[in-house]
Parts: C-alpha cells; structure tokens; sequence
C-alpha cells in the first residue's frame, strides 16, 4: 500500500488544526504556506474531511477551519481511509495461496494497528529528539 499526497496532505491539515485548537479558524491559505502546499490542492481534500465531520468551516473575514472532533479522538486511520479508501496491500488477496494470504492478512493487520492506534493528538505533540535516540555527544 503507498499513500498518496492525499493522505499525507490530508494528514498534514488535521495535524495542523490540531496544533492551532484553541485559537481559532486557521485558513487552508496559512497550512499550504506553512507547509508550501499547493492551497488548491488543500481545497479539494477540505471537502471530504468536512463531509465526514472531522473539520468544521467558519465563515466569515476571520473564518477557516477548525477540528470538530477532540484531536484525541480522530485516528490517522480515520483521515487516511477516508482520503484513500480502505487499506490494502494486495488486491485479490483471496485468491492467493493460503500462506501468502496469511502474510498479506496479518502486514495489513499490523498497518491498520498502527494507523488506528496513533491519534491526531499523538501527531500534534510529536517531538523529535535531539540526535539519533536522544543521544548528546560532546567532542
């Protein structure tokens, strides 16, 4: 399975909502500035992620879009299924010998785990250490 940039950009305008939640509408024109998205890009994911109440519109010259939901209560699985359809990584995996079938059963499985496990909170307030696994080295 390869997510597109739907999903990715998707991602990126839940995540951002998150991190301004509190402080009003954030504009799709300051995410794709902050992130050099294409904001009409941005326009067309907007739609579905309204339609499927994960982000409320409000209008208005102060107007954009904030999260309808808790951030700790959206998934990514939520944002990416609903941008990329379901999550597969084979397609006719029932017609694929048991063992194989198996294998593909349980990787989609372990991706579904992770993407359903992992809130938009959990997004929002990620912070990379400094180094590789938080090491300082003093020379």
């Amino acid at each position: 399975m390869k997510i597109s940039t739907k999903g990715r950009y998707g991602l990126t305008i839940v995540i951002e909502l998150a991190k301004r939640t509190g402080q009003g509408p954030t504009s799709l024109k300051t995410i794709a500035k902050t992130h050099d998205l294409s904001e009409h890009y941005l326009e067309q994911l907007i739609s579905p992620l309204r339609n499927a109440g994960i982000v409320r519109s409000v209008r208005g010259a102060y107007g954009g879009y904030i999260l309808a939901q808790e951030p700790s209560e959206i998934t990514a699985g939520d944002v990416i299924r609903l941008l990329e359809g379901p999550i597969s990584l084979v397609e006719g995996m029932e017609n694929e010998e048991p063992a194989k079938r198996d294998l593909w059963g349980r990787i989609r499985d372990a991706v579904k785990d992770v993407l359903d496990s992992t809130t938009i909170e959990d997004l929002a307030n990620y912070k990379e250490t400094e180094g590789p696994a938080g090491y300082m080295f003093y020379i």
